[in-house]
């Protein structure tokens, strides 16, 4: 009806917008919202969508189990332990990140240095499927995909080293179970030129991304093989002319008493524990102690094999 105020919908005045405030909406729309996410972070980005196909994909496959197989891949989980492995040089092929994630400064850094390494696929996963993955671990929202390491083979080592008309300086490691203590004896190899390190196929530690952390980005440079059987990778070191020398307490002479660090050389270590098996201890030409004036009864590997390295390294 004609006139009629309490009609629905109907204007009672020609002055267009809001009539008491903006409720702050304008002020807020001149707000800057921070750089650009990339382009799998965008809503209904083709690579956000292409992203969220793998995601779908991968879903369907079974889980990575933590310590598996040989061959399979490693996840890293959590804010900092994914940017501190972005941040070291962890090689990494995907980077999960959750929905609607509450994004904070680790989680910016750690999207921010997977970006600027390339080569690692950014995916946008739901909460549930990032807890399929990690078997229920607290992810916070970031799940590092770390590929199975490139192990070599152990004759390779030596040969490289012949090839270039230097003498081989290796470690093999024998029982040792902690990773960092491998990524130590790879940094200590490394900076002490040598040309490996070997670890047994079994019972032992392996490159995984604590490893590759320890090593101070040394890993991309100084070659793991691993052996199938440790024993006969030693024999077929000695058949080559490489003296086999085996770290032990007990050992029939000192390490300054060793003319052989100069030559071709293999140096095995063992573990704190238990030191060398029998198999390999009967298998080395010569066994080494390092004397120790204190009070400590044994070193751990990394350290014992760096005094061994930085001997060897200062007769040559």
């Amino acid at each position: 009806m004609a006139g009629n105020s309490q009609r629905r919908n109907r204007r009672t005045s020609n002055k267009k917008g809001a009539t008491v405030g903006s409720g702050g909406k304008r002020r807020r729309g001149l707000e800057g919202k921070g750089p650009t996410p990339p382009a799998e972070m965008r809503k209904g980005h083709v690579k956000q969508r292409a992203a969220n196909a793998k995601v779908r994909q991968a879903a369907k496959r079974p889980a990575p189990r933590r310590g598996g197989p040989k061959g399979t891949n490693e996840l890293v989980v959590g804010r900092n332990s994914v940017f501190e492995a972005l941040r070291d040089g962890v090689p990494a092929s995907a980077l999960y990140v959750q929905q609607f994630i509450d994004s904070d400064e680790r989680v910016r850094d750690a999207l921010r240095l997977a970006t600027e390494r390339g080569g690692i696929n950014l995916m946008e996963a739901p909460r549930p499927e990032l807890d399929r993955m990690t078997n229920g671990l607290n992810h916070q929202g970031l799940v590092l995909q770390v590929p199975p390491y490139d192990y070599a083979h152990p004759e390779d080592l030596a040969a490289k080293a012949f090839d270039a008309g230097e003498d081989p300086l290796i470690v093999a490691l024998d029982g040792v179970t902690d990773p960092r203590n491998l990524g130590a004896v790879v940094r200590s190899v490394s900076a002490f030129g040598g040309h490996g390190v070997v670890v047994p196929e079994r019972r032992a530690a392996g490159m995984t991304a604590g490893a590759w952390k320890t090593s101070a980005g040394t890993a991309a440079r100084t070659p793991v093989a691993r052996a199938t059987n440790l024993t006969r990778a030693l024999e077929a070191y000695q058949k080559a002319g490489i003296t086999v020398v085996g770290l032990a307490a007990d050992g029939e002479l000192e390490l300054s008493e060793v003319e052989a660090l100069d030559g071709p050389l293999v140096v095995v270590v063992g573990s704190e524990g238990k030191g060398l098996s029998r198999l390999v201890s009967e298998t080395c030409d010569l066994r080494v102690r390092i004397a120790m004036p204190g009070v400590a009864e044994s070193l751990n590997a990394g350290v014992a094999a760096g005094v061994v390295l930085y001997e060897a390294a200062r007769r040559r």
